[in-house]
């Protein structure tokens, strides 16, 4: 029961996150976590490295490297005004933000586009002299929301679409979860106005477009999203077309990079930079929730429990709690090989995917993402967010999310 215990005081650490004058980032506990079990024989070298799943390694790799360079060049700013220059009000503009960003995370994954989108935000409410605080939280729930219909939007739901062995992930996540998401995230705005309604007057507001930095690093960046796109289509259209012709998930990402890393002079620098404490957080997660899967302790658990953990709502009430204690992508890797063992179906699958991710939404510890956000645009200049802020707006709203997923699941 060691790697038990040393789950717990990881999980400990991740909450404190600051221990006397020593402050802890995520990655560096985790990263402890895994050393800690290699060291104490819970897992074996060979058993760690064969639980790394290299396919999810690859696919962030690749993201990230596309969304660095969209960073640096500057091409995100210069077409932020295309997007939001219709929207020429305030109310439109926290409308916009909540499904661009909602949409945009689904595909881009949702730590990619917390990340890029937070200067955008910024720059906007200070264009326009607006309090940032509702729009920094609209990009926050924004991205969480948003990430539920795509089996690539956040990486939970690319663990469950791998390990799930779904034969049409895009199709089944956009089949069950669009609408429901679509849904959640308007129900997010008038959240949002309602607590806001001060800082949105009739005003209009006047956008002027921001200069790129590099053309030639855009001119790719932006070769690149257009290859995520076709790559994407691709796979639903042969999906649905019945086709034998099959490429995985990950194949997209490392594809669509290519012309950064092959023809950007900034190929270097633009790797170097990328978030490899996140990837590094990755590794060692799975190699610590494998030594802790080896023990049986929470199969036990769970197996003593009075109520049935296999129905959509006790898996969308579970995977929500839990994760506000043992972070989602744990939850899921923990999780999931119960779902795949009692043989459980498709609704059961992208409930785990819908309850795990909006469960970001309650609090500020509930999503990395948040945690970047906040942290980022505390950086830049932006409000603070304190734990009240976030909870006041997220717990009604994942109260919402998790009556309205539950709802078309069930009875849709």
């Amino acid at each position: 029961m060691i790697a038990i215990v040393i789950l717990a005081l990881v999980f400990l650490l991740i909450a404190v996150r600051q221990v006397g004058r020593f402050t802890f980032r995520i990655w560096q506990v985790m990263l402890f976590g895994a050393l800690a079990v290699l060291l104490t024989g819970q897992i074996s070298p060979a058993d760690a490295l064969r639980s790394i799943n290299i396919d999810v390694m690859l696919f962030l790799f690749g993201m990230f490297v596309i969304g660095r360079a969209l960073e640096e060049s500057g091409y995100l700013a210069h077409i932020s005004y295309e997007i939001f220059k219709k929207a020429d009000t305030a109310k439109k503009l926290l409308l916009f933000i909540l499904l661009v960003f909602g949409l945009l995370s689904a595909f881009l994954m949702n730590d990619t586009i917390a990340i890029i989108g937070t200067p955008v935000v910024l720059l906007l409410a200070r264009k326009h002299q607006m309090n940032d605080k509702p729009l920094l939280l609209a990009l926050a729930f924004a991205v969480t929301i948003g990430s539920v219909m795509s089996p690539i939007g956040n990486p939970q739901n690319l663990l469950i679409a791998l390990g799930s062995g779904m034969e049409n992930p895009f199709f089944t996540f956009l089949k069950f979860l669009f609408i429901p998401t679509i849904l959640n995230l308007i129900a997010a705005y008038f959240l949002l106005m309602y607590f806001y309604k001060e800082h949105f007057n009739n005003g209009g507001l006047q956008h002027s477009q921001e200069p790129i930095h590099d053309n030639r690093l855009a001119i790719l960046s932006k070769a690149s999203l257009i290859m995520v796109s076709l790559l994407i289509l691709a796979k639903i259209g042969l999906t649905i077309s019945g086709s034998d012709i099959e490429f995985k998930l990950t194949s997209i990402a490392v594809i669509s990079m290519l012309p950064i890393v092959l023809f950007s002079r900034r190929r270097l620098e633009i790797v170097k930079t990328i978030d490899w404490h996140t990837l590094i957080f990755f590794a060692a997660m799975f190699i610590m929730m494998e030594s802790v899967w080896e023990t049986g302790f929470f199969q036990g658990i769970i197996g003593s429990l009075d109520f049935n953990l296999l129905t959509v709502g006790a898996i969308l009430a579970v995977s929500i709690l839990l994760s506000q204690l043992i972070s989602n992508v744990p939850l899921v890797a923990l999780y999931l090989p119960m779902l795949i063992h009692e043989g459980a179906g498709t609704p059961e699958f992208v409930a785990l995917a819908a309850g795990s991710t909006i469960a970001g939404n309650l609090l500020i510890l509930g999503a990395a993402s948040n945690v970047m956000i906040i942290q980022n645009a505390e950086k830049r200049g932006g409000s603070i967010i304190t734990f009240l802020d976030f909870a006041k707006i997220g717990i009604p709203l994942t109260l919402l999310n998790t009556g309205i997923y539950w709802a078309y699941l069930v009875f849709v």
